[in-house]
């Protein structure tokens, strides 16, 4: 009895510890080639994205680089199974100028394209975007205050027929009148949706052109948010702190 009573605790421990391996295999297998969670910290992309917004990205939409791996060691370079975004995705990529910084924006230019901001005004190889004004946006600043505040709203469509929100926290902004930027080949051109309050290509010398190998994935659905000031963990408050109709929403 002695023998068999000591031996239980030692098969239970392997079991115990050879279930906790293949779960961790399994997320590793998960996160590199199919799905990653990130949450938004900054608000960059409202209103389309918020700060507290957790979402999915999936990993396969672009094929891999090596960014794509955990700690992105160097094992090769370029995309394998590669594809381009489509104008208008919202991707996750690695800051060109800091490659341990995640970003996320939209897609704008594709290579060869000539991008610019006129009087606030997008331009596409010298076509301006159609953009219809909406109802002011009203909720945590935009601007980068703490207070509510009401902001200019508009709805872009690109030329591929994609539309999205845009927000205009003050009439020519610093990035409202540009140069042309001719998006190199291999690259592409991102932008915040909040266009006041964003760093993103238009700023060459912190984002500037985005390589194909720094992508790791489209944004595809929130599957948690908490207000802005509130933390996930603290389950506690989330009755009041989720914002429950934001569960589960397709990004677009």
């Amino acid at each position: 009895m002695s023998v068999t009573s000591g031996t239980k605790p030692e098969s239970g421990l392997g079991e115990t510890i050879r279930v906790v391996i293949h779960a961790l295999l399994i997320a590793l297998v998960i996160r590199t080639f199919l799905f990653q969670p990130f949450n938004i910290p900054s608000g960059s992309m409202k209103a389309t994205l918020l700060v507290g917004d957790y979402l999915f990205v999936s990993k396969y939409s672009y094929g891999y680089s090596h960014y794509s791996i955990p700690f992105s060691p160097p094992l090769f370079s370029g995309r394998i199974w590669g594809s381009d975004p489509n104008r208008g995705d919202i991707v996750v990529f690695r800051l060109p100028k800091d490659d341990t910084t995640d970003y996320i924006k939209r897609v704008i230019g594709l290579p060869g394209d000539r991008i610019q901001m006129r009087e606030g005004l997008l331009y596409i190889n010298d076509v301006p975007v159609q953009r219809e004004r909406l109802s002011d946006y009203i909720g945590e600043d935009p601007c980068g205050s703490e207070a509510m505040a009401r902001v200019k709203r508009w709805k872009e469509t690109l030329p591929n027929g994609v539309s999205y929100e845009t927000l205009d926290c003050v009439d020519n902004g610093f990035y409202d009148n540009t140069n042309v930027y001719t998006v190199p080949a291999g690259h592409f051109f991102m932008m915040g949706d909040n266009r006041d309050n964003s760093t993103d290509s238009r700023v060459q010398s912190a984002v500037g052109y985005v390589p194909s190998e720094n992508l790791i994935g489209r944004a595809q659905m929130i599957f948690f948010s908490v207000a802005e000031g509130e933390h996930a963990w603290m389950f506690w408050r989330w009755p009041v702190a989720v914002r429950w109709a934001r569960l589960f929403k397709i990004v677009r």
